[in-house]
This record gives structure tokens, C-alpha cells and sequence, in this order.
């Protein structure tokens, strides 16, 4: 659907406006990536106990889990039909189903959103693969931009042996459909590095808060804490100004 110009404005008036109020407790968004066996899920639960535990109202989103595009994307990836373009687009729209029905609702209500992983996963992954940055880029358009970002660091044979222990990587997660290594343990430690530079790159250029994952998870848990603390009063940034507002318009065109 098209959104013309007038409602856009009128959209991006009262984006602005919302998110500015400092009458009313501001939604906040926190993303929490890092590579598989970095430990940040188990770091995501504690934090959302903790923000519970201070009176936060705390909505939970997890990467490819759209009820409308998650099943297609189950079904493409049992016949390892999905080539990295594919692979690509499903997971960007399965993002955005997320972004319009659950985490622009809940930030618009004053709710704190944690994300178990955010469209950095999808760069990292997707540029692992083979694809170049701004064509991933621009399928995320207009980009969504979380308040606090924490990257959870480990390096590649931690990833590797953390995964190990506790299961065999699947096809996808394994790289294997760009690695060619049938072997889905060594595929893993190949293609977990691609995804490793990639996010370190995304942290530099996007100022994530880089926790050292290798660590405590105790340490881990209380460096969150007082990272939060700090980092919650920074302004809204003005950045999402465009991702708001067509929110907004395709919200009042539909009714």
C-alpha cells in the first residue's frame, strides 16, 4: 500500500510529538544480538525478570517468529530450498510483520521492547552469505533503530564449542548452503566466522555496547544493569522518524 505525502507529514508530526512527550514514560527498544552460543538469551531472561522486577512493562520479540512469514520459512528451509536471496527477503519480512503487529504497538503504548536478536542479525548472516550490505540494508527500509544495542562477544571456537555441546547446527545454521563442507559441525566453525567479522564490523559502525560474553554470567548480568541505567536516558532518536510515521499512515489508510 502507498501512503501520499499529506498523511506522511501529518504522520511524522505526530511521531515526533509522541516520542518527545515527557509527560508520559517513553517506549523504550533494546535489542540483544550476538552470534549462536553467545549466551545472550540466557542474558535476555535475566534482564527481563529484572526490568519486571522494577515495574517496567516488558513486551518480548524473538527473531523469525512472524505467525504469517515464520511457516513459510519452516516449510522453504525443510527441502533446503532457499538461496540466500530467499533467505534474505523472508526473514526481512518476517521482521517487518513484526515491527508494524508487535514492537511499534508496544513502543507506541510507553512498553519497554527486548528483542532476542534485531535486523543486525540479518546483515551479519545475510553478508556471511555472500550478499552486499546496502541491498540488505534497504530491504529493512524504513530502518527501525533500537535505543541500546548490546552484542554479545565470544569468539568463534567458543561459539563453536557451545553449540557443539549442546547440539548439531542445522542445515542453515551451519552455513552449509554456501560452505559446501558436509560436515554440519565444521561448517559451523567456517561460516561462524564470516558472521563474527560481519558483526564485529556492525558494532564498530553502529556503536553496539559490547558485552565480553566470555565472562560470568553473573558479571554479564550486572554489567547490563548499570549499562541500561545509563544508557536509558538517552533522547528518541529522530532517526525513526520515517519508521513511525509509515506505521501511523498504513495504520489510518486501513481504517
Amino acid at each position: 500500500m502507498t501512503v501520499k505525502s499529506a498523511p506522511l507529514r501529518l504522520a511524522r508530526r505526530a511521531a515526533r510529538r509522541h516520542f518527545t512527550d515527557t509527560s508520559r514514560r517513553r517506549g523504550l527498544l533494546v535489542a540483544f544480538e550476538g552470534p549462536d552460543g553467545s549466551g545472550k538469551t540466557t542474558q535476555r531472561k535475566l534482564f527481563k525478570t529484572w526490568l519486571k522486577s522494577e515495574g517496567y512493562d516488558v513486551v518480548t520479540t524473538k527473531w523469525n517468529s512472524s505467525d504469517l512469514i515464520k511457516p513459510i520459512i519452516k516449510s522453504r528451509k525443510a527441502v533446503r530450498a532457499l538461496s540466500p536471496e530467499e533467505f534474505s527477503l523472508l526473514h526481512g519480512a518476517d521482521f517487518r510483520h513484526r515491527v508494524e503487529q508487535v514492537i511499534l504497538p508496544a513502543l507506541w503504548d510507553g512498553k519497554l521492547v527486548i528483542a532476542d536478536r534485531f535486523l543486525f542479525t540479518g546483515l551479519a548472516r545475510d553478508v556471511a552469505r555472500g550478499l552486499d550490505l546496502d541491498w540488505v540494508l534497504k530491504l529493512y527500509e524504513p530502518l527501525l533503530w533500537p535505543d541500546l544495542v548490546f552484542y554479545f562477544a565470544v569468539s568463534p571456537i567458543t561459539s563453536g564449542k557451545r553449540v557443539a555441546a549442546t547440539r548439531t547446527p542445522n542445515f542453515y545454521e551451519a552455513g552449509q548452503d554456501v560452505t559446501d563442507v558436509d560436515d554440519p559441525v565444521a561448517s559451523f566453525q567456517r561460516f561462524i566466522g564470516r558472521v563474527i567479522r560481519e558483526y564485529d564490523s556492525l558494532a564498530l559502525n553502529f556503536n553496539f555496547i559490547t558485552v565480553d560474553a566470555e565472562q560470568s554470567i553473573g558479571n554479564q548480568h550486572r554489567q547490563i544493569r548499570e549499562l541500561f541505567l545509563a544508557g536509558q536516558q538517552r533522547p528518541w532518536s529522530t532517526w525513526n522518524v520515517d519508521a513511525v510515521a509509515e506505521w501511523l499512515a498504513l495504520a489510518g489508510a486501513r481504517r
